[in-house]
């Protein structure tokens, strides 16, 4: 299954149309809590100017992309965690997804009902950590009670570690931090540490959703957010959606650039989104090049040679001789493959090779 981003936030703060700008499948967008019940699953192009470049070089007969996945879950309200509003079926949603693209209000609109009466992000932000983090706090008091015994008393080592790893958790989700502030030290506690899913443990990217007129260079209610997560590992992206939903309705590009120029943009926010969601999941592309085909393959980062051969097919990794890379940029600096083995650049590589983002692969396999 694909590795999904899910956005959240209160109830009116722009998910829905947010993700109506990033997916071609429409989630329903309307002024009132609780419009996206079932959560709307968008596979999304992710923008890469070297693929740009790769089918301009190659002129293949056929292009692919790489993908992600964006999730729109329903509005979060306070006492979710006690499964007020649609809370247990929002935090189900969550768990599911592998990391979260938490979405702020940061515009004043009188005619959008905000859910608690005024505009406040960091309150909002306030709200839903709350609720993540007392759910994750469940989680954690139950294996520690399943644990502790074993870990104080006996010789297991393993219960001993995991103890240590779920009192480190306890005490930041006592202390209102979320779990994805607390390090470890070794392997084992960090395999331990993902097995547990903890809500407030995903990677997470704040989107701060402001007006036109603070798309470029975001406003008081963005630095405030701004200093809120401070610390905290995390990202913060400024999109003024409602104006992103404007620009997707122009029929060309040209239209487009010329509307971002006018707001003091170079880029949408809804590119940047998404790349920024892609590597909010650790994601990276390798490609294949050729007259048939120029393809973007999506891995995760630290993949090896063998495995990122077995994206393509299986019969790849099982029978993997070896890989013949070349750097992107010696691709196109040289003019294409034959320019690269002209120059030595072309790369031999084993089993052992961790593959880089913009790599150029071909794989030898016999099966």
């Amino acid at each position: 299954m694909a590795l999904q981003c899910g956005i959240v936030g209160l109830p009116n703060v722009g998910k829905s149309t947010l993700f109506n700008c990033l997916s071609s499948a429409k989630a329903q967008a309307q002024n009132f809590p609780f419009c996206t019940i079932e959560p709307n699953v968008g596979v999304i192009t992710v923008p890469d100017h070297r693929l740009n470049k790769l089918v301009d070089m190659c002129q293949p007969r056929s292009v692919v992309p790489a993908t992600v996945e964006i999730v729109d879950i329903a509005g979060l309200v306070k006492g979710a965690s006690r499964g007020e509003g649609l809370g247990n079926k929002f935090l189900a949603n969550i768990r599911e997804t592998d990391a979260i693209i938490h979405v702020l209000r940061c515009f004043d609109n009188d005619n959008v009902v905000h859910v608690d009466g005024t505009v406040d992000p960091v309150r909002d932000k306030e709200i839903i950590d709350y609720e993540l983090q007392l759910k994750d706090l469940e989680t954690v008091e139950a294996r520690i009670a399943k644990t502790q015994k074993a870990a104080q008393t006996g010789g297991d080592k393993i219960a001993k570690m995991q103890y240590g790893v779920l009192s480190r958790f306890k005490e930041a989700l006592d202390g209102g931090q979320p779990a994805r502030t607390v390090k470890f030290d070794t392997p084992d506690e960090e395999r331990y540490a993902k097995e547990l899913f903890l809500l407030t443990n995903k990677p997470v990217l704040y989107v701060c959703n402001v007006d036109e007129a603070s798309a470029a260079a975001g406003n008081a209610y963005v630095e405030a957010v701004r200093e809120a997560i401070k610390g905290e590992d995390a990202d913060l992206l400024v999109v003024a959606a409602d104006t992103e939903s404007q620009i997707a309705e122009l029929d060309t590009y040209e239209e487009r650039q010329e509307f971002l120029a006018e707001i003091g943009l170079e880029e949408s926010g809804v590119a940047r989104l998404i790349r920024a969601a892609y590597s909010l999941l650790d994601l990276q592309t390798y490609f294949t090049a050729g007259p048939d085909e120029v393809r973007a393959w999506t891995f995760v980062r630290g993949t090896k040679a063998p495995q990122a051969a077995g994206i393509i097919h299986t019969d790849f990794e099982k029978g993997f001789i070896r890989a013949e890379v070349i750097k992107y940029d010696d691709y196109v600096n040289l003019g294409g493959e034959q320019g690269v083995k002209e120059a030595g650049r072309l790369g031999v590589e084993g089993k052992e090779y961790v593959v880089q983002d913009g790599d150029i692969m071909h794989f030898r396999f016999n099966v």
